[in-house]
């Protein structure tokens, strides 16, 4: 296990095993796979990438944001609203792809304006200042019923195209890990790491930690209001406690933390295993199935805080607890 490690912190190692993984996964329509297996693949496709958004700001960063689905829920709203929505003059109910570009813009837009004010926060305030942004944008689409169907939720076109869906969602997903491992090792990652390790010592560096905020702030929304698009096209209904679930928010935490927080691959890892496993415990334990996860995110603090990678000997990769502990230095410096 520790020389699979030292392959994927290799310079070319990593994005290499990654591209012939992708090679590979684009036949597994072609074997016979039925629908509802391609449809737990997309699932998990679609958790990768959810997953690997949330580590661009809450593991590369040092943000932990607790309301990151926000930005899920704009792109599915702003997909429903544009494909069923007639009433509004420049939507006459767009296709599928004429609204996907549309979906990543408003979530891009939405970061900018709120992490404008919530990123100068630090540790726990932006923690909680985003977590307040996500209870309060579910209530106000419930409360913007001509718009966006309130409480009564939106019914967008029933399309069904397992293949179709399988290969959008595994194309995304490549461009969005193949994104963050450039990310990484660019001048970009190192400066969002630096403003992790010590913010106060990156801007007396010259770096522009404000620039670098909102930029991984918005890429981070784009692909995840892409996600929340898709995922309420190919449930065809959304409503606010559907798309605004905040279990949503803590799975992406969870996923992070079990690969490795900062990493790129951890992401991946860490959100095929706890989705197979989510899954395994929820078909085994209807009941009690939140009350297992939450011991699980326990133990994972306790005993593994910097993930599978970092157990075996990633030395790139952070805690939580870590994070918050640099966030309460960064203040001390401060005052």
């Amino acid at each position: 296990m520790k020389n699979f490690s030292k392959i994927l912190s290799k310079k070319w190692g990593g994005l290499t095993l990654w591209g012939s993984l992708i090679f590979l996964l684009s036949f597994y329509p072609l074997t016979g796979a039925s629908g509802i297996q391609l449809f737990t693949a997309t699932q998990i496709f679609l958790w990768v990438i959810l997953a690997s958004n949330w580590n661009l700001i809450g593991g590369m960063t040092g943000y932990l944001d607790f309301g990151h689905a926000v930005f899920f829920g704009i792109g599915a709203y702003t997909m429903g609203i544009l494909v069923t929505n007639s009433s509004l003059a420049f939507a006459p109910k767009l296709s599928f792809w004429q609204a996907l570009p549309w979906t990543g813009i408003s979530a891009v837009i939405f970061a900018l304006l709120i992490g404008w004010a919530t990123l100068r926060l630090k540790g726990a305030y932006f923690s909680i200042a985003m977590l307040s942004t996500f209870a309060a944008t579910r209530e106000i689409v419930r409360i913007l019923r001509p718009l966006t169907g309130g409480g009564s939720g939106l019914d967008l076109p029933p399309v069904l195209n397992r293949p179709g869906e399988y290969y959008f969602m595994l194309i995304t997903m490549a461009i969005v890990v193949s994104l963050m491992w450039w990310i990484r090792r660019s001048e970009l990652g190192m400066s969002l790491v630096a403003i992790r390790e010590d913010e106060v010592g990156a801007e007396m560096r010259g770096i522009d930690t404000t620039f670098h905020k909102l930029f991984a702030f918005a890429v981070a929304a784009f692909f995840t209001g892409i996600c929340g698009a898709f995922w309420a096209w190919q449930n065809t209904y959304i409503d606010p406690d559907v798309v605004f679930f905040q279990n949503r928010n803590i799975i992406m935490i969870m996923m992070c933390m079990l690969g490795g927080l900062g990493t790129v691959w951890g992401p991946v890892i860490g959100a095929v295993l706890l989705y197979l496993l989510q899954d395994l415990i929820w078909s085994n334990l209807v009941d009690y199935h939140l009350l297992v996860l939450g011991v699980l995110l326990i133990l994972l603090i306790m005993f593994i805080p910097y993930g599978i990678l970092g157990a075996l000997g990633n030395y790139d990769t952070a805690s939580i607890v870590r994070i918050f502990k640099t966030s309460n230095k960064t203040k001390a410096k401060i005052k």
